[in-house]
């Protein structure tokens, strides 16, 4: 698979060559599309909103999934409505291409696909396994389990698809004075940087304190404090991953992504509903284009550190979309009966995430 020219940096329009491959109809009875044609060849996937599709969505059954973790398999533990699984993202102005597992599986033959992150990137994962699997249920997939990285392996095309947990990113090391979250720090990188394609998040653990924070110091350098400002650590670690990519990874055989901030929705004030306090009654989109509640700052951050990389890393902007999808929680409808609106179901918005990963990879968008 070429991974083609070194693009920017932060990519956020992303300019199209509108050529045969773009406007085919590809044959598989399920992942029949035509594009539209970009205005001016210039397209903006993660510009949109989310229209109702019940024929062409969900992309899968869960129930034929083996893969998805108590945590977000929400019809199985009761969510009595489907809406939230018919939705489709549509870019302004072009569309997304739908997902074709075998033609992803294809493309990709004998490449590793590896997630670096928290559990909102299990959630992302687990998605990607579930469309996979979907397009060829018969394949010989095997699974194995070592330290901190799980590997799912579709046999018959090579592809192995792995999930490495690590929380921050940066390293968490066991010192004489307790747990010390070094911000300059990324051992775990020689692990990672050989691997064909990459698809970093970190951000959902910066802010845990007390008995779930993993972490009982923070150190740069020589300096070793207790606790600092959240979003300067955040920048001071993110900055340690982006000099490692810069120093590291061989951009022109390593595809590297990174997922923008993924929401949660507990504040009804954000999309217009005061009072509101978590996502247990939602049920449909946000409509439109915009947030209401604005973008977070950790994405300003994000933004602002991916900018000064020299090498090429795809923003996987899926902030804006993901926050318009209050609906799209598992809310109560879990394992632990506990309301959860930081993680999303599966079948349901990861899949949009893996179409986005979809079109970079296969269609260079």
């Amino acid at each position: 698979m070429e991974f083609g020219a070194k693009r920017s940096c932060l990519v956020l329009s992303i300019s199209i060559l509108v050529s045969s491959s773009f406007l085919c109809v590809q044959a598989n009875l399920n992942n029949v599309i035509s594009w539209r044609i970009p205005r001016n060849n210039i397209c903006n996937l993660y510009q949109g909103s989310w229209v109702y599709d019940p024929i062409s969505f969900p992309l899968y059954e869960s129930a034929t999934c083996p893969f998805i973790r108590k945590e977000y398999d929400c019809l199985k533990y009761g969510r009595p409505d489907h809406l939230y699984l018919q939705y489709r993202w549509e870019p302004i102005g072009c569309d997304l291409p739908r997902f074709n597992g075998q033609d992803f599986l294809e493309r990709l033959k004998g490449k590793k696909i590896m997630f670096i992150g928290d559990s909102v990137s299990v959630n992302h994962f687990e998605s990607l396994l579930c469309l996979l699997h979907a397009a060829v249920p018969d394949s010989n997939i095997t699974s194995t389990t070592e330290n901190s990285t799980v590997t799912v392996t579709f046999q018959d095309y090579e592809v192995s698809v792995m999930m490495f947990l690590s929380h921050y990113l940066v390293d968490i090391e066991e010192e004489e004075i307790g747990r010390v979250l070094k911000l300059d720090s990324l051992k775990n990188g020689v692990v990672w940087k050989d691997i064909d394609v990459l698809i970093f998040n970190t951000w959902l653990w910066w802010y845990r304190s007390g008995p779930k924070q993993p972490w009982d110091y923070v150190q740069e350098g020589d300096t070793i404090v207790k606790d600092m400002d959240r979003m300067v650590a955040f920048r001071k670690g993110l900055t340690t991953w982006a000099k490692w990519v810069d120093s590291d990874v061989d951009t022109s055989k390593t595809r590297v992504f990174f997922q923008g901030i993924s929401p949660s929705h507990y504040n009804g004030n954000e999309w217009n509903e005061t009072g509101v306090t978590n996502c247990g009654n939602e049920t449909q989109p946000v409509s439109g284009s915009v947030y209401p509640g604005g973008s977070p700052l950790a994405l300003s951050v994000l933004e602002d550190v991916l900018s000064k990389i020299q090498k090429p890393v795809h923003l996987l902007n899926i902030t804006t979309l993901s926050q318009l999808r209050k609906d799209a929680h598992p809310g109560s409808y879990n394992a632990f009966r506990g309301m959860d609106c930081t993680h999303w179901c599966i079948a349901g918005l990861p899949d949009t995430w893996n179409e986005l990963i979809y079109a970079a990879l296969v269609f260079d968008y």
